[in-house]
């Protein structure tokens, strides 16, 4: 039986920095809605509206200094707000809009209208701390769709992975000390932004639920199953979260300008794959997806339409294939997994 995936689509996304010469552009998501239009995938997701969320919802992770601070760049032509991170006069409200459909995506999910869903939307918003944007980001999408499960559900349970090739700083320090979020990332170490080694897993009643897994250049799709089958598989059905959301990254694709991952669309499926296998045996299937980098725009395309077949279950990446990786696996990621694995096991004693 296949699944129902709703999808987040709004041209609106396309306004924000349209005008910029940028890697973060406009152009990813057109590709990615032409896709959906193409008669293979036209009529198999079930619409998600996009609405605008308000300053509290987005003061549910952020400061209102610096909610102002965004709030400000509205109608001004340019605006920077770090060094990698610009505003257009659209960007504010494109990045609440952002939020709101990433919080509608979860709402679907929470609600049984959809089994799960993927929120297409930008800017990106992992790098997004508590009172600044960084990295393209304005606001932590993410962080906000899980404390809206929180606040408004009284979920205590959400896990969130991020396979992104950077880094989800803001993420992590949003929930640094908050055990009701379990935080799991692997990104390619070092890069941008610097943070997220195997020694950063929370603090006070947070301590073990963050998990970083810092991948060297040229991690490939055996290894990353490899990596999510034995440290995040152990963990999450310990932890049994009461949903899944996913910080989905496409830069990790094997020909992203800014990245060294050698990740292929079929490997975007198995990921996805373990992660429903992880939804269904934890909380009914519910997982929530938002998206984040990924700046080849032919690969991000192909690779976004993998995971969102995999998730309507029209493909199903089988338990034998996931095997087969984990074995064939290149043995220079099994350091790295034993580190990790060290690192936590007095706190997840399920290795």
């Amino acid at each position: 039986m296949s699944r129902k995936t709703g999808i987040v689509k709004d041209r609106k996304y396309l306004l924000h920095g349209a005008n910029l010469d940028h890697p973060e552009s406009p152009l990813r998501l057109e590709a990615i809605y032409d896709m959906l239009e193409c008669p293979d995938m036209e009529g198999r997701f079930i619409d998600i509206a996009a609405r605008y969320a308000t300053p509290e919802e987005i003061g549910m992770v952020h400061g209102s200094r610096f909610i102002s601070l965004v709030a400000a760049t509205a109608g001004k032509a340019h605006q920077y707000l770090d060094p990698d991170t610009e505003t257009t006069p659209e960007s504010y409200n494109v990045a609440r809009l952002a939020v709101g459909g990433f919080c509608n995506a979860v709402e679907g999910v929470i609600s049984g209208t959809v089994d799960n869903a993927f929120a297409l939307v930008r800017p990106p918003g992992h790098h997004a701390g508590f009172d600044e944007a960084a990295g393209f980001c304005l606001f932590n999408n993410i962080a906000i769709g899980a404390m809206s499960a929180i606040r408004h559900h009284g979920m205590k349970r959400i896990l969130i992975v991020d396979w992104d090739l950077h880094h989800g700083n803001g993420t992590q320090q949003i929930f640094y000390e908050d055990r009701r979020v379990l935080y799991f990332s692997t990104h390619q170490f070092p890069a941008y932004p610097g943070s997220g080694g195997i020694g950063e897993i929370g603090s006070g009643a947070g301590m073990g639920y963050t998990i970083n897994v810092p991948l060297r250049p040229g991690t490939d799709d055996a290894q990353y199953v490899k990596v999510l089958r034995r440290i995040l598989l152990p963990v999450a059905l310990k932890f049994k979260p009461e949903i899944v959301m996913v910080s989905a990254g496409f830069d990790i694709y094997h020909k992203d300008p800014l990245g060294g991952m050698r990740v292929t669309p079929a490997g975007f499926a198995c990921l996805m794959r373990i992660l429903l296998d992880i939804a269904d045996a934890c909380c009914g299937g519910k997982l929530a997806v938002t998206l984040e980098g990924g700046y080849n725009i032919a690969g991000l395309t192909e690779s976004t339409k993998a995971v969102l077949i995999e998730m309507t279950d029209a493909t199903q990446v089988s338990e034998d294939e996931l095997e087969r990786h984990d074995r064939e696996a290149d043995p220079r990621i099994d350091p790295v997994i034993a580190r990790v694995i060290d690192q936590i096991n007095p706190l997840w004693p399920v290795f």
